[in-house]
């Protein structure tokens, strides 16, 4: 029993002497000339703004207005599809599909009910 609590003992040792070793500084690596060169600093690059301000949220009135409605009122619900419409407005115009994706026939039905 002891001899299994010495190797226990010794187990935990190295794991924790293994957990506490410093970290190796950074080495160069061999590099074929191709791809990236990993031993570069990686450098972030930068956008380059053309100075023009950004398009105004047209949603960001119409969310300060929804602050002041009653909850769940006829006007709130009003202002509330007007936001939910913009917002479907501006993801139609960012969201593209393959037009092969995109069955096009207009032959086509859309049959539901019995299969008489």
């Amino acid at each position: 029993m002891i001899r299994h609590g010495f190797i226990l003992l010794t187990f935990c040792t190295v794991l924790i002497g293994c957990a506490d070793a410093p970290a190796q500084e950074r080495r160069s690596f061999a590099w074929d000339g191709l791809g990236k060169d990993p031993n570069r600093p990686h450098v972030a690059k930068r956008r380059v703004t053309d100075g023009a301000p950004a398009a105004p949220d047209p949603n960001q009135e119409r969310e300060k207005v929804l602050g002041t409605l009653r909850p769940y009122s006829e006007a709130w619900w009003t202002v509330h599809d007007e936001i939910q419409a913009e917002n479907d407005r501006q993801l139609g115009s960012k969201l593209v599909i393959c037009p092969r994706c995109v069955e096009s026939s207009p032959s086509r039905q859309d049959v539901t009910g019995s299969v008489r």
